[in-house]
């Protein structure tokens, strides 16, 4: 690589280091085990209502993410959509600070979160649709796991953050924080907020653009509506995208309501404190980095398929001591390697993605990978909300994720790879 494609390339995986920090920090280990311990009336209680946001986030995503994506391929541009949705993003984040540990802020903080789901995957669908402009060509699974793999070490970094500087401070930020009022759990949100800032800005000083395609807002919504209903046409008769988007879509709901619940899991399940909660998750996304970093080039040279259905395969095995163990190191142990398989599923996901949407389409296809998720994405978080309900146990509700991995792996392998 030339020093100008060095530059991009760092300035593209850069920013999942920015914006990883948000679904570690608010949507795994630290505002979601706050939420269903302080702010919800009963941790049972408090899980169900998570996964029913979740849901809700997921259903608006579905709508809106193929649109927006056909408008923004007719319009050109895709850094100004980036920007706003990712400011959206700082903004919803940092107002979690005004949650306090009270049931009269549950719907405050779960319209927040729908809000900052919402336009966190929407931020996600423009900058995965970069990936092709960024990456050299052969380089395209190599880009994408370096981007998952710097990803997971961000959001390590955020944790670490905020575990020293305001968890496991004896007086976090010298005793201006009031611990009854839960202010250092809360003051997480704005450290995050402060983090996505910061670490986005690469990419919009780094990264080129598309040129814009000199049309009116008007005619670029109506040409765009009009292209997304000729694609849906086309996707639809074409049994191997069918396969990859249905298939894709299960794995990745299981992988999303795994991370989703994953801190509430050892919480409830292993009676780990907000202190042990950080360890599990730094230690977490250091297998996660790298696995996502050693499978970037099993990606480029064997194929994102293959990739992902070891990757999947990987999460099977593990995933199913995590739910019987009895014994916490046996939970640690295998939660790792549940890890070590979460990155090289996504990034070979989004690589495999790449490969398959036509030229000039990057950021519509991306917008029905983010569809085909979220049509299903209410499926994982509805399962584990229920399960918890009718059998008052987490145990039942992560059961439900298997499933989903065992239908990703068998449409996967049907998948035929460019």
């Amino acid at each position: 690589m030339d020093a100008a494609v060095r530059k991009r390339v760092l300035g593209w995986c850069l920013y999942d280091w920015a914006i990883s920090a948000y679904n570690t920090v608010v949507g795994t280990f630290v505002f979601s085990v706050y939420f269903t311990r302080a702010v919800a009336p009963s941790e049972i209680e408090g899980t169900a209502l998570w996964g029913d946001a979740q849901t809700v986030s997921g259903l608006l995503i579905a709508v809106l993410s193929p649109a927006l994506g056909a408008i923004a391929d007719r319009a050109g541009r895709r850094k100004p959509w980036l920007a706003g949705f990712t400011a959206a993003t700082v903004v919803s984040t940092l107002c979690l600070w005004f949650v306090r540990p009270d049931p009269a802020f549950v719907l405050p903080a779960l319209a927040l979160i729908v809000v900052g789901n919402l336009v966190f995957e929407l931020a996600g669908t423009f900058y995965n649709a970069m990936l092709p402009q960024v990456a050299p060509p052969g380089h395209l699974g190599r880009v994408s796991g370096w981007g998952w793999g710097i990803g997971y070490f961000g959001g390590l970094m955020a944790l670490v953050a905020c575990l020293v500087l305001l968890v496991q401070a004896e007086r976090p930020l010298w005793g201006l924080l009031d611990r009854s009022e839960q202010e250092h759990v809360r003051a997480t949100s704005v450290l995050v907020g402060a983090w996505v800032a910061l670490f986005a800005l690469p990419l919009f000083l780094m990264v080129p653009d598309r040129p814009g395609a000199g049309i009116p807002a008007g005619r670029a919504v109506a040409e765009g509506l009009a292209q997304l209903g000729r694609t849906l046409r086309a996707v639809g008769r074409d049994g191997n995208l069918v396969r990859w988007f249905l298939g894709s879509a299960f794995y990745r709901d299981g992988i999303n309501t795994l991370t989703l619940f994953g801190g509430i899991f050892a919480a409830g399940a292993y009676g780990m404190g907000f202190e042990e909660i950080l360890v599990f998750a730094i230690a977490l996304n250091v297998a996660a980095g790298i696995g996502s970093l050693g499978f970037a080039w099993v990606d480029d040279r064997f194929g994102a398929r293959r990739t992902i259905l070891v990757a999947l395969a990987g999460l099977a095995l593990c995933g199913l001591p995590v739910l019987l163990a009895a014994d916490k190191r046996v939970f640690w142990a295998f939660a790792l390697g549940l890890g070590f398989f979460f990155g090289p599923a996504q990034a070979a996901g989004r690589s495999m993605m790449a490969r398959l949407s036509p030229r000039g389409l990057e950021t519509e296809m991306f917008g029905l990978y983010a569809l085909s998720g979220r049509a299903v994405a209410f499926f994982g978080p509805f399962l584990f909300a229920r399960a918890t309900e009718a059998f008052q146990s987490q145990r039942a509700g992560m059961a439900t994720i298997l499933v989903l991995f065992v239908l990703g792996f068998v449409l996967v392998r049907a998948v035929r790879e460019k």
